[in-house]
């Protein structure tokens, strides 16, 4: 009797169990039972079906073939288009002994290279079933292989499918860490990595050697991914020499990149990925050069092949990061904005490379006063891949976390982003491509009173600068950080050889020299002797490099300590034309938005706008006046009986309600607010904050 026949269909039982169904075959059934474990298993009507059953048939042991499927069909236990029903598939493969399944899989593995047929996505299923098989791991590194550049991710499945039908792991790890490495997975890529690095005679080992350097310059520590390839060696670097050289510059030793891939060397074959690599590294030389304006095209067109290739290459530093970079450093912080985001688009790199393309859309934007915008690329970053940042990436967060906290003015929040800051400090070194978080941390911690912090980080920048010949366009904005971080300081000497080796490098560089003539006004408005047309011209040639907020802060210090009314509109109108933010600060719950109205014209032809006094209390007015000749918080307090938190808070609403950004600006609005009422207004030099003054180098950061 067939199975369907034991027993009448009763409601509400339980699935029989599989060795219940499997021992009711038997006797003539036996014959139905193997046609239905070679269709579980995976062969297919008409045939070809296992040669045991075909010989049974053909010597008329059973019935023929197409009665054993008639009665199969009748029985409910085959489905018309050749399937097993589900229940009875799960049965005969559950109660079969391992042995006698596997057997037949390489029996139907045999088939599929008989007639030259690929497994295809049968491979993953049997390789996932358990079954050794040398044919099936080819076939699935064979996959791995084609997904790895373009789908790393699924390279990843197919290599781990491979190992479990028996691909040798030392013969596949370089392709498997890379693909770890693609997907952002650094942990495993290092541990596979450091596995094959360790073997007497390693595979595939410039793949290896390229995947470590990667995974090691995103932890931080671009010096050991220059050691890897030097470990290497020029006459084993081959097709790896242009990432080599991208390590060697970025670690300072530009002999050594220079012996990985010299000058004059083609690429190594003319396909899009060993192009862009090519002119990667050409495009990094020349950066270095006296006149580097031909390295950003050249690392242009290199993010561009390899947008097009759509790989994912596993070397030290993408190449759309790099020419970001470059672009950042030329002062053109739009184009660098427009680089990474077109890489980031195309996914180059993977979602390794992700994270850090965002961030550096976040600089560029920071840096161009969006800092809306900046925090949605640092959130776009955060959400990049399935893991935390890497080192690199996380110092890189920091730093603009710090940068966005030092232009809101909000000292709150700059310490807690420097706190921040010090400890991903721990978990990286300086290299080439990080000097911009770096300059931005000096500043910041001169601004906190924190230079020893950073000081010997610092030493190793300057000197990686002067191993490699001190190049203007990878100097010049850390030199220009010098320049502000003496400025907070107040000290000349740390000063002068800043100011001096951007005044050398201004003939070879425009950024240079607005820096130059930026870094002279501010000296000069610090010193109380400046010409109100020179600080305008400077703060605008900050605005022309990409420095709006920088040049807004001068020429509202500038505004601060103008002698002239009619000056200080001006420098206050130059101020919110660059910084136009500053005019909209959002008051606080419960507080009167500051209301403005056009100001007379003074005779300077700048249309400037003019606080309305009317939005301050009285009280509010007293303490103002007390603010601009310089009383602190306790002076305030004892001339007018208020206690000094009291006259905190004033001053507080007071900046809230004018829409001041910070205390220069406060001061400015307040002379021009009672500028009528009081006239002291024009001597005011500080804002109290709670130990007495700030310095005036202070108010103007």
């Amino acid at each position: 009797m067939m199975p369907h026949e034991a027993a009448p269909a009763q409601e509400s039982t339980a699935p029989p169990h599989p060795q219940h169904i499997a021992n009711q075959f038997h006797g003539e059934n036996a014959a139905v039972r193997e046609l239905l474990l070679a269709l579980s298993v995976g062969f297919t009507l008409p045939g070809p079906l296992p040669a045991d059953l075909e010989r049974r048939v053909a010597e008329g042991q059973v019935e023929s073939m197409e009665e054993l499927v008639a009665r199969a069909e009748s029985s409910g236990l085959l489905q018309p288009d050749g399937t097993v029903v589900g229940t009875v598939q799960h049965a005969l493969l559950t109660a079969t002994p391992t042995p006698r399944v596997q057997a037949l899989q390489r029996e139907l593995v045999a088939c599929f290279a008989a007639e030259g047929r690929p497994l295809g996505e049968f491979a993953r299923e049997l390789a996932r079933s358990g079954l050794a098989d040398n044919r099936v791991a080819a076939e699935l590194e064979k996959a791995g292989d084609r997904a790895l550049e373009h789908d790393p991710g699924l390279a990843v499945q197919l290599y781990e499918e491979a190992l479990l039908a028996g691909a040798d792991e030392m013969a596949t790890a370089a392709r498997r860490a890379q693909a770890a490495w693609a997907t952002g997975d650094l942990n495993s890529a290092g541990r596979i990595i450091d596995g094959l690095l360790m073997c007497p005679n390693p595979p595939d080992l410039q793949r290896g050697v390229d995947v470590s350097a990667a995974v090691w310059a995103q932890r931080g520590m671009l010096a050991r991914s220059a050691d890897v390839y030097g470990w290497l060696g020029p006459e084993r670097v081959g097709p790896s020499g242009p990432a080599a050289a991208v390590a060697m510059i970025g670690r300072g030793n530009r002999a050594a990149a220079e012996a990985m891939f010299p000058a004059g060397s083609e690429p190594a074959s003319p396909t899009f990925l060993a192009v862009a690599q090519a002119q990667t590294a050409m495009g990094l030389v020349e950066s270095l050069s006296g006149d580097p304006h031909q390295g950003l095209p050249l690392l242009i067109h290199a993010s561009d092949m390899l947008n097009a290739s759509g790989a994912a290459l596993p070397i030290p530093d993408a190449p759309g990061a790099l020419a970001a970079l470059v672009a950042l450093h030329s002062g053109e912080p739009h184009l660098a904005e427009t680089i990474a985001h077109a890489a980031a688009a195309a996914g180059q790199g993977g979602d390794a490379v992700k994270p850090r393309l965002f961030l550096l859309q976040a600089w560029s934007a920071m840096q161009q006063d969006n800092p809306d915008e900046a925090r949605l690329a640092i959130n776009e970053a955060s959400k990049a891949n399935h893991w935390p940042l890497v080192p690199r990436d996380e110092f890189l967060c920091v730093a603009l976390e710090v940068g966005l906290a030092r232009r809101s003015g909000e000292v709150h929040d700059l310490i807690l982003a420097w706190e921040r800051a010090r400890e991903a400090m721990l978990h990286t070194t300086v290299d080439l491509y990080n000097l911009l978080p770096w300059g931005e941390l000096l500043i910041a911690a001169a601004r906190l009173g924190e230079t020893r912090r950073v000081s010997h980080y610092l030493e190793e920048a300057w000197k990686l600068l002067r191993d490699l010949g001190s190049p203007p366009l990878w100097a010049v904005p850390l030199h220009w950080a010098a320049v502000q971080a003496a400025l907070l300081n107040e000290s000349p000497t740390d000063l002068a050889p800043h100011a001096a080796a951007l005044a050398r490098a201004a003939d070879h560089s425009h950024l240079a020299s607005q820096l130059a003539s930026a870094g002279k006004a501010w000296v000069s408005v610090l010193a109380g002797r400046f010409r109100v047309a020179d600080v305008e011209s400077a703060a605008r040639g900050l605005n022309a490099v990409g420095m709006p907020w920088e040049g807004a802060r001068l020429a509202g210090l500038a505004a601060a300590r103008a002698d002239e009314r009619k000056d200080m509109v001006r420098l206050l109108s130059c101020a919110q034309d660059l910084h136009p933010q500053g005019n909209s600060s959002a008051p606080s719950t419960g507080q009167s938005e500051a209301r403005v109205a056009p100001a007379k014209d003074q005779g300077n032809g700048n249309g400037a706008v003019q606080p309305d006094p009317s939005v301050l209390s009285e009280r509010e007015k007293e303490v103002a006046r007390l603010v601009l000749e310089g009383k602190t918080y306790r002076e305030i307090g004892e001339t007018i009986y208020i206690s000094p938190r009291t006259a905190e808070h004033h001053i507080a609403r007071m900046r809230r309600r004018l829409g001041a950004e910070n205390r220069s600006d406060l001061l400015v609005r307040l002379r021009l607010a009672l500028g009528t009422e009081n006239p002291q207004a024009s001597e005011s030099p500080t804002t109290p904050n709670g130990t007495g003054s700030e310095t005036p180098a202070e108010a103007g950061q």
